[in-house]
């Protein structure tokens, strides 16, 4: 299916960057909390364009929207974020059209993910759907879009097991510590930040050791609470931080801080101890290695396990693929469609005007004219010929724009076309 199926101004691009191409530093950068994707919207509003939606995780931030350029988007990132456009020119990506619409179905269903399979992005898209339609900034190009990426997604969940077994960055992470650290049942546990990624490490390290032996940190102390009644963990205060580290085995880092909170300047040590960071931005601070018997490990580390479960997650591969490609069809045609419907409409309009002005003439001149029969014959005549006008612009071969803007200009037709 052509490229052309959209409109030619503004173009539908996505521009962003993701675990493949940029590392934990990189896109940490370019991380934007959601005091960062408000403004970015606001800003979209302020400088006219009239439909994107922003996604950030630990492994990807992107806009997809509209702009008469991608460079529109490019430097929206980047005026809300510590990113520069010379360091996106050297890791990010740039696609439109069909290739931007492909790319949200491959990432919305999980096969685009830092570990295959796993779902927890579409969320993040139906959130920012819903963050931009709040701002306005949605158009119905988009939202059937988001719909029809959540329907792929939801399809794939209940029809392949491409989700099957445990596997994500906070179980990852817990088998790390499994593997690397000798009787951890009886070792000191400290979980600083009580996100998803912490909330899902935490729950479990409770299924595999003693929860006496967890302690959970937080800014925000009540979040922390919440979360320890339900698993039955300790809770201290986050004034206490460096104190619990001192008398940890294991530190597990999963804050939304935009900067390191633990450097080697807290770290008092006298004893190993092993530090995880699950936080993008990094929000431990390199200088932590510095100091005798630290191991810090970050999450693109975890994220490269290749073991049983992820080898069969790929055999599902291509069941999942089949059924984007089924939806994305749907999707296509209907852009398709949507794009050259005002022609089709003003093509029989403009048909039976010529039919009305030659009706008249004829009742003039025919004395016993026919009415009911040429009004029935000219119909169909019509139906005719703008169903074979329609059957030429759905055509997948048919190069759409260039065949509206030629039957425009031989019937002489106004039509109103937009993004809406």
């Amino acid at each position: 299916m052509e490229n052309s199926t959209f409109a030619k101004h503004p173009t539908f691009y996505v521009v962003g960057l993701s675990y493949k191409k940029a590392d934990a530093e990189m896109r940490g950068r370019f991380s934007l909390d959601e005091q960062a994707k408000s403004n970015l919207l606001l800003q979209a509003k302020q400088e006219g364009l009239e439909s994107l939606i922003v996604t950030s995780t630990c492994n990807r931030t992107e806009i997809y929207g509209f702009a008469q350029h991608p460079f529109q988007l490019i430097k929206l990132l980047c005026e809300n974020s510590n990113g520069t456009v010379e360091d996106f020119q050297k890791i990010a990506f740039v696609y439109k059209n069909k290739e931007a619409v492909s790319h949200m179905f491959r990432v919305g269903t999980g096969l685009d993910s830092q570990i295959l399979g796993d779902f927890e992005i579409i969320s993040q898209i139906k959130n920012a759907f819903l963050l931009s339609k709040e701002h306005k900034l949605t158009n119905n190009f988009l939202e059937r879009l988001v719909n029809a990426v959540i329907q792929a997604s939801k399809k794939i969940k209940t029809e392949t097991d491409i989700s099957s077994g445990a596997t994500s960055v906070s179980f990852a992470a817990v088998r790390y510590i499994f593997q690397n650290v000798e009787n951890i049942a009886d070792k000191n546990i400290l979980l600083f930040g009580t996100g998803k990624i912490g909330r899902n490490t935490c729950e479990n390290l409770v299924k595999h050791t003693k929860h006496e032996h967890i302690t959970l940190i937080n800014r925000t102390k009540d979040k922390a609470e919440r979360l320890a009644r339900k698993l039955h963990v300790i809770v201290k205060d986050y004034t206490d931080l460096q104190l619990e580290i001192q008398k940890a085995d294991v530190v597990i880092v999963a804050t939304g801080a935009q900067n390191p909170t633990v450097d080697k300047d807290i770290l008092n040590l006298k004893k190993p101890l092993l530090i995880l960071d699950l936080s993008i931005p990094k929000n431990v601070h390199n200088n932590v290695e510095l100091i005798e018997g630290v191991t810090l490990v970050h999450m693109d580390q975890l994220a490269q396990i290749t073991d049983e479960t992820l080898e069969n997650r790929k055999k599902h591969i291509p069941a999942a693929e089949a059924i984007i490609e089924e939806i994305m069809e749907e999707f296509m045609a209907w852009t398709k469609q949507r794009k050259f419907a005002p022609t089709i409409h003003a093509l029989k309009a403009k048909l039976n005007s010529i039919k009305e002005g030659e009706l008249n003439f004829q009742r003039k001149k025919i004395s016993n004219f026919d009415e009911e029969q040429a009004e029935l014959i000219s119909a169909r005549i019509i139906q005719k010929i703008t169903n074979h006008f329609a059957n030429h612009l759905k055509d997948d071969e048919t190069m759409v724009d260039e065949s509206i803007e030629w039957i425009e200009k031989i019937f002489q037709l106004e039509t109103a076309t937009s993004n809406e």
